[in-house]
């Protein structure tokens, strides 16, 4: 009798231990997920909540009234769609150039020449910089008076194409595209070099033996290995492109007119400036629900030529 309470203390002190061992892992992440939930989730729903009201966006006033924000919104010809094609431009333009400039350079780098670390550092060093630094040197570079692109241009013969980049509406959304590029291509050189040195050796040594030259190994070899991490930078270039803000409040503030005016900006002009606090919080419940699509869409591409 006594080998029998034996064992059934020494069963239930054995449970005891092993329900403790269990949810000890839960416990490391609650206050993350408390965290989480006060400061993300909640927000999230109470912008959701807020879409559907007229509300100025400081008082506690705010009245139902529907779909009348999106309705606004989504009228043809409405300055969202305007905003949405200029993001659309930035995401296409930014994306498909950083790719190809850092692919280009991680091949190049992967050679292991001698100063590479160095050049890494250099192409590396705009993505950790703010991104407010770098659209005011470029504001005072691209200065239609004082800034030296233009007067290189008058001192190479090229004054002719000397003019506002930031000022004329043909420009502007461009040249936005080229500080984000210039900030962000080292951060697409640096994964594309990661995924390089992923890639077993044998593989090319095999494309070799075939006699594949450097464009067949790149484009047959290179480029279907590194898919994955083809597709990760564009599902980042999407979020990214979603989120601009800094840089298009410090250069051009969304204009001249709207030429450059993307979602965020005319959020926060609508939601600050305008004190439509509905208005604003329908803007960036569309903002998400564009995010997720172009997200979930590029996802099922992947998986589908998989």
């Amino acid at each position: 009798m006594k080998a029998i309470q034996s064992k059934s203390g020494k069963t239930t002190a054995r449970s005891s231990r092993s329900w403790r061992y269990r949810i000890i892992p839960y416990l490391y992440v609650l206050p993350l997920v408390i965290i989480s939930g006060a400061f993300i989730y909640y927000c999230m729903g109470f912008t959701i909540a807020m879409s559907f009201t007229d509300w100025d966006g400081i008082s506690m006033d705010a009245s139902f009234i529907g779909l009348k924000n999106y309705t606004k919104l989504l009228t043809p010809g409405s300055i969202f769609f305007q905003a949405l094609l200029n993001n659309l431009i930035f995401l296409v333009v930014t994306v498909v150039v950083q790719a190809a400039l850092g692919l280009l350079l991680a091949v190049i780098l992967k050679e292991r020449m001698p100063g590479s670390n160095l050049f890494k550092a250099f192409f590396f060093m705009p993505v950790t910089m703010a991104a407010v630094i770098i659209a005011a040197v470029f504001r005072g570079v691209l200065d239609p008076n004082l800034g030296g692109f233009n007067q290189v241009l008058a001192d190479i013969g090229l004054g002719g194409l000397a003019h506002s980049w930031f000022g004329d509406p043909k420009t502007a959304l461009l040249t936005i595209c080229v500080v984000n590029i210039f900030q962000w291509t080292g951060f697409s050189m640096i994964i594309y070099y990661a995924g390089l040195m992923s890639i077993p050796q044998e593989v090319y040594e095999a494309a070799k033996i075939d006699g594949a030259g450097f464009w067949k190994t790149l484009f047959y070899v290179t480029l279907p290995m590194l898919r994955g991490t083809t597709n990760v930078l564009i599902v980042l270039g999407i979020v990214g492109s979603l989120k601009t803000f800094d840089i298009v409040m410090q250069t051009t503030g969304g204009g001249p007119g709207r030429a450059t005016e993307f979602l965020n900006t005319y959020l926060y002009k609508v939601g600050i400036q305008q004190y439509e606090g509905g208005l604003s919080s329908a803007i960036g419940v569309l903002v998400l629900i564009i995010a997720i699509l172009m997200s979930l869409g590029q996802m099922w591409l992947s998986n589908r030529e998989k």
